[in-house]
């Protein structure tokens, strides 16, 4: 197990060493404008083409590129109640039996096992606060969850973003 944990901080190390700036101005471009394509981009960002598709492949395969998925918002899904519960599981069991039950609830966005007070920290969305009711229900019923906090969220002030960590990645490479 200590071997693994090694290798996966080395893996990180080497994804950092590896981003240069070209691969931060490739992956802001793609990021502002997913569907520019790989020859549109090499044509902005003065490089072949190859260059390009080789540094998106390898960005990927390193990790640092996770998918190419569409955003999507919930609310324009008819889910604009957000929230976070947190989750104690009882001593003695594991998370994967709670992950695989939350798993199953479509509304469980994510869910991370954390430090602290809780065990588990869970993303969640709803169609209205009765509805979250509803939710949350369902994410207590696994046996193991024996406690969870809710809070609603009332605004996203600062929404999920990932450029200005390629930024000071690509500065620091």
């Amino acid at each position: 197990m200590a071997g693994r944990v090694v290798q996966d901080f080395g893996d990180i190390l080497c994804n950092v060493s590896t981003v240069d700036a070209l691969d931060g101005r490739i992956i802001a471009l793609f990021a502002t404008e997913p569907r520019i394509g790989v020859l549109e981009a090499s044509r902005r960002l003065g490089v072949a083409r190859g260059t390009v598709q080789a540094r998106l492949d390898r960005l990927e395969a390193a990790g640092v590129i996770t998918g190419w998925a569409p955003s999507v918002d919930p609310g324009a899904l008819g889910f604009p109640v957000s929230a976070f519960a947190t989750l104690e599981i009882a001593q003695g069991h594991g998370h994967d039996g709670v992950a695989a039950h939350l798993r199953t609830i479509p509304e469980v966005l994510e869910a991370h096992t954390i430090t602290g007070a809780a065990d588990m920290m869970v993303r969640l969305v709803a169609r209205s606060n009765a509805d979250l009711q509803r939710v949350i229900d369902g994410v207590v019923a696994h046996p193991d969850v024996t406690r969870a906090s809710t809070v609603i969220v009332l605004s996203s002030e600062v929404p999920s973003r990932m450029l200005p960590l390629v930024e000071v990645a690509t500065k620091q490479a």
